[in-house]
């Protein structure tokens, strides 16, 4: 199946929309294939402030209400105590607010981002998704992470290069238990490293700090100037130190 025919097999859909290059190019693909499409973004204290702001950027560039549905995600059974299947409650949170609101809005089917690179195993969040009867367009189609960016890219889209960007509550070492306070300082740490030019990183909270992971092409930079990292850092966190081992690019 090609996406085209998806779309004419489901012509009114709602889309959960993150900003990210996945649902990008899902939203821009729906419009194109001239189906109904409700663009949802599900806000949480997981997803930094830069998301909205690429989420309602691409809308109004292509001419679509964004609707925001807040979710106290914290709040939901089993999420704040991070255990290993954590993102399985989570998403059944998220996706639960998600679907009443777009039947509230008269929409039936739902889908996300999901691609076909996205590898299944043993992934919480997509069994979640899976029981739901939440649709995957481009897993469905076979379309990869490559076929987005390049997709994208000819489509005129910014995200098309926009590295992928796991949720806050990833940051946390499982057990570990998530608190509003962290994440807030997590979300300051890693956009002051991106406002000095870093991509594509992740601070991981350890027992005595923090734990910086770039890709290799940004290692030598960030070794070069460590001490000025730690500084930057440290308003949020006490210890800083920078992972050898590169982070894989996305």
């Amino acid at each position: 199946m090609i996406l085209s025919q998806f779309f004419q097999d489901h012509p009114k859909i709602a889309l959960a929309f993150s900003g990210g290059a996945d649902s990008a190019y899902l939203l821009w693909a729906a419009l194109d294939a001239g189906a109904e499409v409700g663009a949802y973004f599900v806000s949480t204290p997981f997803q930094p402030a830069f998301e909205k702001a690429d989420a309602r950027r691409l809308a109004e560039e292509l001419g679509v209400l964004l609707r925001v549905v807040p979710v106290d995600v914290l709040a939901a059974e089993h999420v704040a105590d991070n255990p290993p299947r954590r993102c399985y409650y989570c998403k059944k949170s998220l996706f639960t607010a998600l679907k009443t609101r777009a039947a509230a809005d008269g929409y039936d089917t739902v889908i996300d981002g999901t691609n076909a690179s996205d590898d299944a195993g043993d992934r919480p969040g997509m069994a979640a998704l899976r029981e739901m009867g939440v649709l995957s367009p481009l897993r469905l189609c076979g379309v990869t992470k490559e076929d987005v960016r390049r997709a994208s890219r000819a489509a005129g889209l910014f995200t098309w290069e926009k590295p992928s960007y796991a949720c806050l509550a990833t940051r946390f070492p499982t057990g570990r238990t998530i608190t509003p306070s962290e994440l807030q300082k997590v979300e300051a740490g890693e956009a002051a490293l991106m406002a000095r030019g870093y991509r594509n990183l992740r601070l991981r909270l350890r027992e005595d700090g923090v734990l910086l992971q770039l890709p290799e092409s940004q290692l030598p930079r960030a070794r070069g100037e460590w001490k000025e990292l730690e500084t930057l850092l440290a308003p949020w966190f006490a210890r800083a130190a920078l992972d050898d081992t590169p982070r894989k690019e996305e």
